[in-house]
């Protein structure tokens, strides 16, 4: 583990921003803190980046308690952005890159592989005001990652990018984890997490609710639903299966399966085959995080 967090507590004055918080962080992996605005996920990271302390509980990291010392070893893009508007962007990532511990020659030498890496060398003189949302966006993560930090954190990171640049921002985030970082990947867009995180923690209102691996979780709070495209004779729900959400286009029909008795795959299967259709497409349809989140909560205030 690089991050071990131990019952974790922190209010300011009548507001508790995290209660009992105890999660594990796998050196390697893209790590996804997830819940609403609101729900302690900025409290928590200020305290990893010792931006705060907490009122109590412990933080290792990479086995030692956490210290000022190790925020060398870590890259932190904030929700709300914090870059220098009259400053240039060069001066500026160099300035960042030497105040976690660069030289300024071996600054300039690992800022020319960004430089080439996201097309910015007609932006190094021009001042952050004079830039696009989206152009600041590329800086500051530029920011972020230019030391070679062995933990990242990234706070809302897709906010304000396009579809483009977002998918950018995607493919140097997991070539960041192929080369070894561990990413700590903060946002309340749970659609955002499909696909690059390895675990997720949910958090609301300050305590957790769920963790472990995304598969794992998404195997836990499955409904044995299955999504059929199909065309013939259309599908009627019976005693073994319910059908619903069914959309028909261009002659195939696309709907949603739950099966109404315990029954394995293969049993759904040999019981379509019997009806008089032509299956086009099967597959499990497993709950989206936001589902997941939903579930979690609802389970958690039921057992209060």
């Amino acid at each position: 583990m690089i991050i071990e967090i131990n019952s974790l507590n922190k209010s300011y004055q009548n507001h508790i921003a995290l209660k009992n918080i105890s999660l594990g962080i796998k050196k390697g992996s893209i790590f996804g803190l997830l819940g609403p605005n609101g729900a302690g996920k900025t409290s928590l990271i200020r305290i990893l980046t010792h931006i705060t302390e907490a009122d109590s509980g412990t933080i290792l990291f990479n086995g030692n308690p956490l210290q000022e010392n190790h925020i060398y070893k870590m890259g932190y893009l904030p929700e709300e952005r914090g870059l220098y508007k009259k400053m240039t962007v060069k001066d500026q990532l160099l300035y960042f890159a030497e105040l976690k511990g660069l030289s300024n020659s071996m600054a300039k030498e690992k800022l020319k592989y960004w430089v080439d890496k996201f097309e910015i060398k007609n932006w190094l003189g021009k001042k952050v005001e004079e830039l696009s949302k989206g152009m600041q966006q590329k800086v500051q993560f530029i920011a972020t990652v230019l030391h070679e930090p062995e933990l990242i954190i990234l706070d809302e990171p897709f906010s304000g990018f396009d579809p483009i640049n977002a998918q950018l921002l995607v493919d140097e985030i997991l070539q960041l984890k192929q080369n070894g970082a561990t990413i700590i990947f903060s946002t309340h867009r749970m659609d955002s997490v499909e696909l690059l995180c390895d675990h997720i923690a949910l958090i609301n209102k300050a305590e957790k609710i769920l963790d472990g691996e995304v598969n794992t979780i998404k195997q836990q709070f499955k409904k044995n639903q299955f999504a059929l495209t199909y065309s013939g004779q259309r599908l009627l729900s019976d005693s073994f299966i319910n059908v619903s959400k069914e959309e028909s286009k261009n002659g195939e029909t696309n709907c949603l399966l739950e099966l109404n008795s315990i029954a394995s795959n293969n049993d759904l299967i040999a019981h379509l085959l019997n009806q008089q259709i032509s299956i086009h497409s099967f597959g499990e349809s497993l709950p989206s995080m936001e589902e997941i989140f939903i579930q979690a909560v609802q389970q958690k205030s039921q057992s209060l």
